[in-house]
Parts: structure tokens; sequence; C-alpha cells
């Protein structure tokens, strides 16, 4: 069952355990300059507001409303990543995991491939929550991404236009898997005292553009971690799917009859300010190797300078010297709870 609050959807699995639970926070956020320099993580600027689509069936297409979801609304040229959360389990001291498939324009955010059901080893086709605790674009090369970035359909910009060739459906697409119920119960084995915990943030995400694709923005340096269960560890018998429908900041007040977001900063206007980037690595976890589909696609600046149009304003290139190192194990924002005794 998939829930929206708060902005933000909540991935339950009940039948499976109390605990299988993923929260996916879409958070917006700098667009890093598309200059071919790899940049660390920009930081999140707040959620993205996010309405069920069938509040406002009357004023969207049939074929959004067959896909169901949500809407959630982007100004070209904008960028988002996906923050995710699951739940801590006190007496396992250990996060419930759960197996994320991202999709854009139903062609996978990690591998390149068109959209299949179920989950893939070879290539890897999902991401491991909590190991992986946020994503920010398209697994392009080991170590390395390619920023999240809305443009119109029907340009040419986006994954899906510049794989398949067709621009139709556009957006973002999440599923999610539990890990099996025994599974988790064998591996994380009830514990008898917790002197403290140090848990990772996750959260997942799907979206579905109507009117708007992601196509591949600046180059980011984050890691696509392995997944260190078995394949047969994930109960794909009870998997949750959604469709995020973006839509431009004009369709959004149309549509909803309320204002979007404000657009966010330069990443050299945010920069030049003083404000801090962000570096975090995992020694523990391994990164799979990048996409050869994914590298071989152009960026919105290289499609734009092919068609000879100015997509990106301010793109300017931004030197970054206030860069935090997060902590490993723990989210962006996440306080760290420790011994009292």
């Amino acid at each position: 069952m998939i829930e929206l609050k708060s902005d933000k959807l909540v991935v339950n699995f009940p039948e499976v355990h109390a605990d299988a639970v993923l929260t996916v926070d879409f958070q917006r956020t700098l667009r890093i300059p598309d200059d071919g320099r790899d940049y660390p993580l920009p930081p999140g600027l707040g959620s993205f507001p996010l309405r069920h689509i069938d509040d406002h069936a009357e004023r969207v297409r049939e074929s959004w409303l067959k896909r169901g979801g949500v809407l959630l609304p982007m100004w070209q040229s904008e960028a988002l990543w996906l923050n995710f959360s699951c739940h801590y389990v006190s007496d396992r001291q250990t996060q419930y995991p759960l197996a994320v498939k991202v999709a854009t324009g139903r062609i996978s955010a990690i591998t390149g491939e068109s959209w299949r059901r179920l989950l893939s080893r070879n290539p890897q086709d999902y991401l491991v929550v909590p190991q992986q605790p946020w994503l920010d674009g398209y697994c392009v090369e080991k170590g390395v991404i390619r920023q999240f970035v809305a443009m119109p359909l029907g340009e040419g910009y986006s994954v899906e236009e510049q794989i398949t060739g067709q621009a139709e459906v556009g957006g973002l697409q999440i599923e999610v898997f539990p890990m099996r119920r025994e599974v988790f119960e064998k591996r994380f084995p009830v514990r008898e005292r917790i002197l403290y915990r140090d848990f990772a943030q996750a959260d997942m995400l799907c979206a579905y553009a109507g009117g708007m694709g992601l196509a591949p923005g600046g180059r980011m340096r984050q890691e696509i971690y392995e997944d260190p269960y078995s394949i047969h560890d994930w109960d794909t018998e009870h998997g949750s799917r959604c469709f995020v429908h973006l839509i431009n900041s004009v369709g959004w007040q149309k549509i909803t009859g309320t204002k979007p977001p404000s657009k966010p900063p330069t990443a050299k206007l945010y920069t030049d300010a003083g404000y801090p980037w962000f570096d975090y690595y995992d020694s523990e976890a391994k990164a799979i190797e990048g996409s050869g589909i994914l590298a071989g696609l152009k960026s919105v600046k290289a499609k734009g300078d092919e068609k000879r149009q100015s997509p990106l304003p301010g793109n300017e290139s931004a030197v970054i010297t206030n860069i935090k190192k997060l902590r490993v194990g723990l989210g962006r924002h996440q306080v760290r709870e420790g011994a009292f005794d």
C-alpha cells in the first residue's frame, strides 16, 4: 500500500512485516553546472509538493488517470533528488531493508534498459535501502551520476526520447519490494540490549511526467551500491509501484489551483554565498559499474548545443571549497543517537 503523507510517499507492506516501510521524499536542489566537471552533492532545498492525481481528475489527461499516482511540479531545467528512509527495528538494531527500482520514462536510471518486471542482478537494476540513502541521477560511470533535470517532453532532451525516440511516458516510476520476513529475522536476530543506534536515512521515489520528462544533467560524484544480499532475499510477490507525474509550473497552477514553489538559486549564486556542498563515501559498500547505455547519452547542454539552443539558464561553473563530509551510515540531516549510560 502506498500513502501520501506530508508531501512524502510512504510504502507499507504490513502483510510482510509491520516495519517493512519505505518513505520517499522528493527533494528540491541546485542544478549543478553541466560543464563536464564532477561536482559533490548539492544540498536539499525542501520537499516538492505532491498531490493525489485522483483529486484533480477533471483537469488531467485520461492517460494520466490510468497510471494513477501523484502530481509533482517542476520548473523547466530544475533538478531533484530522491531521499530514502525506512523503519528502524529497535529490538534488532537495524533498518528493514527494501529493494527500490527507479525509472524515468520507463527507462531504468541504473542500467539504461527498458522497464521490466521484478528484479535483475545481471546487471543490477535496483537500489538497496538503507545502504543507498539517496539517488540524484543516472548511473553513467562507477562513482558518477548525471543529475535528474526536468525538460519538456517532445524536444528530444529526455532519456526516454534519446533511447527510444518516443515521448510517450515521461516522469518517474518507482517500484519497491521488501525483504522476505523469514530472511530478515534470520539475518538480523533479536538483540538483548541497544547501546546506540547508528543507521542510514533512506527514501524512495516514484514519478511520471505529464508534459515533462527527466534528462541527464551535470556530473556528480555518487556511488550506486551493490546489493549485499541474495536476489532471492527479496519478496517479489509483494511489490508496490507508483507513477509521479511531472508537471511544469503553469500546468501545476491550472490543475491544482495553487502556486508552485519559487525557482531555486543557481549553483554559482549558492556557492558564492558560502553555503556548503556535501561528500559521502561508505568504504564498507561496493559500488556497481555505470551503464554504458546511459553514459552514451547527451547531457542537456550537449543536446542544446546540437540543437543550437540554450536550455540551461545560469549554467556558470562554480568553484567549490566549502565541502562537508557526511558521516558514514547516517543521512544528510540525521542526528546520531549515542549511549546515555
